[in-house]
């Protein structure tokens, strides 16, 4: 009855140990306020704002030096630089076809900016896909776009039309779809990273020291990279869907 009691305790101190640990993690504090006239306070720049411009400066700053003296005759840096653009647009152009990669841009800078939030927390930063205002912003970028490509294909008597279909009893479900989508997309990449991160914690609790590691490379790093692949691969397919029709 006291071994029963104190594993109890343990289980609820344990299980209260999380909860808070879930909520700092995913409560992104104020990291400073732009004074402005007229507003109060100020306008708040939170945590995952930070991160997202640190994220932004030393991707473009990588960038920079990637693309200095490109050459006709390529070198090893050059074709690796090469290799991985030329995957994206191959993988952008499977799943969108030849009439979709005007929008490869936009998918692969996604692709490069989840995948690096995703894993930035190894470097000691908080991963901004945590904030759940990130991935809503995320989510709405991308069902605009999807939205806009296929007003762009189908213009506006095509996009209603296409409202319509197959059947006009369908127009409920469709508009609803619309708002369905970027709340699914919003919810399944935040629900993964902060799920990655409870698990991780769970196996730190059942052996802290060993374990962990492995399967740290696979939440921290893969799952990360996964993720990111995951968005912009039904990003991709929702706009293919959005102008198949016209190719």
């Amino acid at each position: 009855m006291v071994l029963s009691s104190t594993g109890l305790l343990r289980a609820g101190y344990f299980a209260g140990s999380i909860s808070e640990e879930i909520k700092e993690q995913i409560n992104c504090e104020v990291v400073f306020r732009i004074p402005v006239p007229f507003v109060e306070g100020g306008i708040p720049v939170y945590e995952s704002t930070v991160v997202t411009w640190i994220i932004m400066a030393v991707v473009t700053v990588i960038c920079a030096l990637l693309t200095r003296n490109l050459k006709i005759v390529p070198n090893r840096k050059q074709m690796i630089l090469e290799t991985a653009v030329g995957w994206v647009q191959n993988f952008c152009r499977n799943n969108m076809g030849e009439g979709g990669m005007r929008y490869f841009p936009y998918l692969g800078t996604v692709l490069i900016y989840i995948g690096i939030s995703n894993i930035i927390g190894l470097f000691g930063l908080k991963p901004p896909t945590k904030d759940l205002s990130v991935t809503i912003a995320l989510a709405l970028m991308s069902i605009i776009l999807i939205e806009g490509a296929c007003l762009r294909k189908r213009k506006l008597k095509g996009f209603f039309k296409s409202l319509a279909s197959p059947t006009p009893i369908m127009l409920p479900m469709n508009i609803l779809e619309i708002g369905i989508r970027p709340l699914s997309l919003c919810m399944r990449l935040f629900g993964n990273v902060v799920a990655a991160f409870i698990i991780m914690e769970l196996l730190k609790y059942v052996l802290p020291v060993g374990l962990p590691v492995p399967f740290s490379l696979y939440f921290d790093i893969f799952d990360g990279f996964l993720q990111a692949y995951i968005f912009v691969f039904l990003t991709s397919l929702f706009i293919h869907e959005a102008i198949e029709d016209e190719e």
